[in-house]
């Protein structure tokens, strides 16, 4: 099953370009970097022509050995069959960072042969980029992808559900969703959390509706990252990658998620493990949230470094970790109370990644109060706090009010879409539109 991503838009729009450059499209391994592309090329263009750097290292020798874009053109043609033409085929470049070389020759590209369009991606090209000094900075666009949305899911597994998701949300004020809409679209939900943020797995759920398969399907996703430490990192940082990664459910299951480096192992030091949470960071499998000591713009500038929390990049595989059984899903919102509300807030923090590009703060107000996630919009600091369950409460939100007097305040629960004075409470399904939301205010 092919599903429509929203990125496509933005690959349309890349197209379409005066200056365009050639595109590294960033993301996790196994998201659908690979399909997206493909079937852009063969809906877009008149011609494609796909390799793939890890699995083809012959083709090495063609950006080795040259550093003139035409000569590289030359011979890719060859392989191609016929001559790759300027504006009209689309040459996809996978797994780029196998191939250093492959990557140095973008530069040349846009500065001698703008014209011929370049679409490249590499499962752990945030690791080359990040540690490759000779990277052509500038001369290439970067465009992240991120795991498949609920809207995206919805859309391919029940369309009229779709229809009503978007119904709701495109109203020009904020109201509360019918029950039979929202309890419907709240079922799916549930579903989605567990299985399809991945595509293949969720294909697997629309198609077969075999939980079996799907739980194995993720296995694999998981035993291929794991195969990715041993085979990228050295030998000293991927033992500890691996720590890291295994703690993420337990650091996730406690009250207070700030990450504990004692939750990885008895006597654990920061400085040990500093370098392999970056690397799960760039390889795009784990998000970092720092602590702000102060509410001002901008709040990068006010983050205590020293403080952070972790989430997964996908709450199907966070899950599979934590050896959720399935069944839970069925069970009323139980289902959201497992690990403490783990679930709701790393789906949360899923969403306003892939919304504003990067990974928002959180703040505390000396053990009174813990806000979740404080994001950044239209020159405005808004606080979001996630409810796992039905619960109006929202004491941290009410400290952080008679402190900085917010000009809205979030609220993602599993309750209806409705706004109280400044309180706009979220439907958690919802969670990918809150910048939306917002602006209708």
């Amino acid at each position: 099953m092919e599903f429509k991503r929203d990125i496509y838009h933005d690959l349309l729009e890349w197209k379409t370009k005066a200056k365009r450059k050639p595109l590294l499209l960033m993301g996790a391994r196994q998201i659908g970097k690979t399909t997206l592309l493909k079937s852009f090329g063969k809906e877009e263009y008149d011609n494609t022509l796909y390799l793939n750097l890890e699995r083809q290292p012959d083709v090495h020798s063609f950006f080795t050995k040259n550093k003139e874009p035409q000569a590289i053109i030359d011979r890719l043609s060859l392989i191609h069959g016929q001559a790759i033409e300027a504006r009209t085929t689309l040459i996809i470049l996978d797994e780029i960072q196998e191939c250093r070389d492959a990557l140095i020759a973008l530069k040349y590209f846009q500065e001698e042969l703008p014209d011929i369009h370049i679409a490249a991606a590499g499962s752990l090209l945030g690791l080359t980029i990040g540690n490759d000094r000779s990277f052509p900075v500038g001369k290439v666009e970067f465009m992240d992808m991120y795991p498949l949305s609920f809207s995206e899911y919805l859309e391919a597994s029940d369309i009229k559900k779709y229809n009503a998701f978007h119904h709701y949300l495109k109203a020009d004020e904020i109201g509360q969703i019918p029950d039979v809409f929202f309890n419907q679209l709240h079922a799916v939900f549930k579903e989605y959390l567990l299985f399809a943020g991945m595509p293949e797995v969720a294909s697997d759920i629309i198609e077969n509706k075999d939980v079996s398969q799907a739980q194995e399907l993720q296995d694999q996703i998981l035993r291929a990252y794991e195969l990715d430490f041993v085979k990228h990192a050295d030998g000293a940082t991927k033992t500890k990658i691996q720590h890291v990664w295994n703690s993420l459910p337990s650091q996730l299951s406690k009250e207070n998620k700030k990450f504990l480096f004692k939750a990885i192992r008895t006597g654990a030091r920061a400085r040990e493990y500093e370098t392999a949470i970056q690397w799960l960071v760039q390889a795009g499998l784990v998000y970092k949230h720092p602590k702000v000591e102060k509410i001002a713009i901008p709040l990068k500038a006010y983050e205590d470094i020293s403080a952070f929390k972790i989430y997964c990049f996908e709450t199907g595989i966070l899950m599979r970790m934590a050896g959720l059984d399935h069944r839970t899903f069925v069970d009323g919102d139980q289902f959201f109370t497992e690990f403490k509300g783990s679930l709701a807030e790393n789906y949360v923090a899923q969403s306003l990644k892939k919304i504003f590009g990067r990974s928002p703060a959180y703040w505390t107000s000396e053990g009174k109060a813990e806000v979740d996630f404080i994001i950044e919009h239209k020159g405005h600091c808004i606080p979001v706090e996630v409810k796992s369950g039905t619960s109006t409460k929202a004491k941290s939100l009410s400290v952080y009010k008679e402190l900085y007097a917010p000009k809205i305040r979030i609220r993602v629960s599993n309750l209806n879409l409705n706004k109280t004075d400044d309180l706009l409470n979220i439907p958690l399904f919802y969670a990918e539109y809150i910048d939306v939301l917002i602006d209708k205010i």
